[in-house]
């Protein structure tokens, strides 16, 4: 897991604590118990609160609780680790 605070320090996913909310990029009052995915090659970035990023980076996100949370990131990373396959036919593949 990573512990850099800012993308850009060598890190696109991390698992971390969820903040009780954001504002202006930091996190304010505090943080919960539960536990987050940020996924910056998902288009997800850490600056955002959970309430400002779309629904499917939502479910990336969580919450989780610690366990399930290494669980589901181990589990995302697995997800980009997969080779890219392609979706579309070329033309000598139509036979």
């Amino acid at each position: 897991m990573a512990a850099r605070d800012q993308p850009g320090d060598g890190w696109t996913v991390v698992l971390r604590r969820q903040p009780s909310r954001i504002g202006q990029g930091r996190p304010e009052a505090g943080y919960t118990d539960a536990f987050e995915i940020i996924c910056c090659d998902c288009g997800d970035h850490p600056d955002q609160d959970y309430s400002e990023v779309a629904a499917e980076l939502q479910r990336i996100r969580g919450p989780y609780s610690i366990a399930d949370g290494v669980a589901a990131y181990e589990k995302h990373l697995e997800l980009h680790r997969q080779p890219a396959r392609c979706q579309h036919r070329t033309m000598t593949d139509a036979g």
